[in-house]
């Protein structure tokens, strides 16, 4: 059978292109139409490309007869750019707070002019914030399977900033200044709000890691198989991952009592309710089974 690829931009000089293939349109998959775009192209690798026909996504693993094309029929190209893996860019958004936590706290000349005694509350936000990350970078290697590979390169910048300025430098800078030190009565905390910070925290992060690995799972490895998640923290909400990191979060919020870290949390929950709000909708919208009582992201709210 015979596919025209047409460009989505018309200032492309590569496009169009007729691709000759053996077999029906039931017989040709998705990826074999991007493995032949790729071999013509070699800069269009299939990460890189994405087709569409009448603004419908073409999924890889899927063959042309799903979306109803025929011999003849077209479908539009477009360059989604240089790419770059899930995993690289996770590891690169975690790896500023880890960077800047430790030059902020251990070299406070260099930041504030002067050596001081940090407090107990400046330490033990320190490692909150250091697990924290650690922790996540664990995940990225170990735990987590990407339902997608990659994404475009000029997105990592957009991305790292959250994470740099306002989870990295904001929040070392503002809470491990001098005006938080030992002695200081803005860092006088009761051992009951401190200890139940970190019990609040440590309890958090166990869940979100349990969470993590329920989803990593679901899905094989190779695959990007996608099933209704159930389990510990999923009988309420969709993303309880998100939920939870919220509670880790609170905890440093609350244990600080910094505008920071506030404007950090209010920030960050904003982020992952949207991206909770997301998931729930596709998940309700793939599975027709998918439990009716759950809500996105927080337990019998929203």
């Amino acid at each position: 059978m015979k596919l025209t690829i047409t460009p989505r931009s018309p200032k492309s000089r590569s496009f169009p292109i007729t691709l000759d293939f053996v077999g029906s349109p039931a017989d040709v998959t998705v990826d074999q139409v991007q493995a032949a775009i790729a071999k013509k192209f070699p800069k269009y690798y299939p990460d890189r490309q994405r087709l569409t026909v009448e603004k419908v996504a073409l999924d890889t693993g899927k063959t042309l007869a799903d979306y109803g094309l025929k011999d003849g029929d077209s479908v539009a190209f477009k360059d989604l750019g240089p790419q770059i893996s899930w995993r690289t860019v996770f590891l690169i958004e975690y790896g500023g707070p880890l960077v800047i936590h430790p030059l902020v706290y251990y070299l406070p000349k260099l930041f504030y002019g002067q050596a001081f005694e940090h407090s107990w509350m400046q330490t033990v936000t320190y490692w909150m914030v250091m697990l924290h990350f650690i922790k996540r970078e664990y995940e990225t290697v170990f735990v987590h399977r990407f339902s997608h590979g990659t994404m475009p390169f000029s997105n990592v910048f957009k991305n790292s900033a959250h994470y740099h300025l306002l989870s990295g430098l904001n929040l070392a800078y503002w809470v491990y200044g001098p005006w938080n030190a030992a002695g200081t009565k803005l860092a006088e905390r009761s051992d009951a709000l401190v200890y139940g910070c970190i019990a609040l925290y440590i309890f958090a992060e166990l869940s979100n890691l349990h969470t993590h690995v329920t989803l990593r799972n679901l899905r094989p490895p190779g695959t990007r198989v996608r099933k209704i998640p159930r389990g510990y923290g999923f009988d309420l909400v969709s993303c309880p991952n998100y939920f939870f990191e919220t509670l880790s979060w609170l905890a440093v919020s609350i244990l600080t009592l910094s505008w920071s870290s506030h404007l950090f949390f209010v920030v960050a929950v904003g982020q992952m309710y949207i991206w909770a709000v997301k998931k729930h909708k596709g998940y309700r919208k793939e599975f027709s089974d998918y439990p009716r009582g759950r809500k996105s992201m927080f337990p019998f709210i929203a």
